[in-house]
């Protein structure tokens, strides 16, 4: 059985894996850090981690290793809300659950630890991520027409979200029942780099 982690970026390796994450362009097209702003550097992140209101985590497979990034941000304690996004930076991990086991994992922190009451999120029309959001809960409540641009064209941006009283934490039996992932995977190490090793 496979689950997930989230762990904190704390030490020099993990910040190194998660600007370079960040400065993919298959990743950061489908972002929009104001401003329409989708590269952020390395003093950027730093930044962003420092700040109170980011609870910005690496998700790790099953053995420990760090895959992606589960983000809540603009987390708003008196409001009692906050904006939901990540990224499966190793592809190989794509479209096996990991992103949904995170996804669930940082709900109940953000309606748990953090005491929020609703989460929201946007994506792109075209992005596959949406099957996430819906595994997840989130409803669907409104769209921005050609606001986005990605390949040369303009795009619709989906707005979702989700409140505390909606959330249900998945488990790893229930990703797997989503995804049809079967047992004679187990124990099939996929490609990693050696950034990914050294920061585990």
């Amino acid at each position: 059985m496979y689950a997930t982690k989230l762990l904190p970026i704390d030490t020099p390796q993990r910040l190194e894996l998660a600007a370079r994450w960040f400065a993919d362009p298959s990743n950061y097209q489908w972002f929009d850090f104001g401003g329409g702003r989708q590269i952020i550097s390395m003093p950027a992140l730093q930044m962003m981690l420092q700040r109170p209101t980011n609870y910005i985590r690496l998700h790790t497979d099953e053995i420990g290793r760090p895959i992606g990034i589960a983000a809540l941000t603009d987390v708003n304690r008196q409001l009692r809300t906050g904006t939901f996004w990540g990224i499966t930076g190793e592809k190989s991990f794509r479209s096996r659950g990991y992103a949904t086991l995170s996804g669930s994992l940082l709900l109940s922190v953000a309606f748990g630890d953090l005491g929020l009451n609703a989460v929201n999120t946007w994506l792109v029309d075209t992005n596959p991520s949406r099957k996430v959001l819906e595994r997840l809960n989130f409803r669907y409540v409104g769209r921005m027409r050609q606001c986005h641009m990605l390949g040369g064209e303009m795009h619709d941006r989906l707005f979702y979200d989700i409140l505390a009283s909606e959330h249900r934490e998945l488990k790893p039996e229930d990703v797997q029942r989503f995804t049809g992932r079967r047992e004679r995977e187990r124990g099939n190490e996929a490609p990693l780099t050696d950034q990914v090793r050294q920061a585990q």
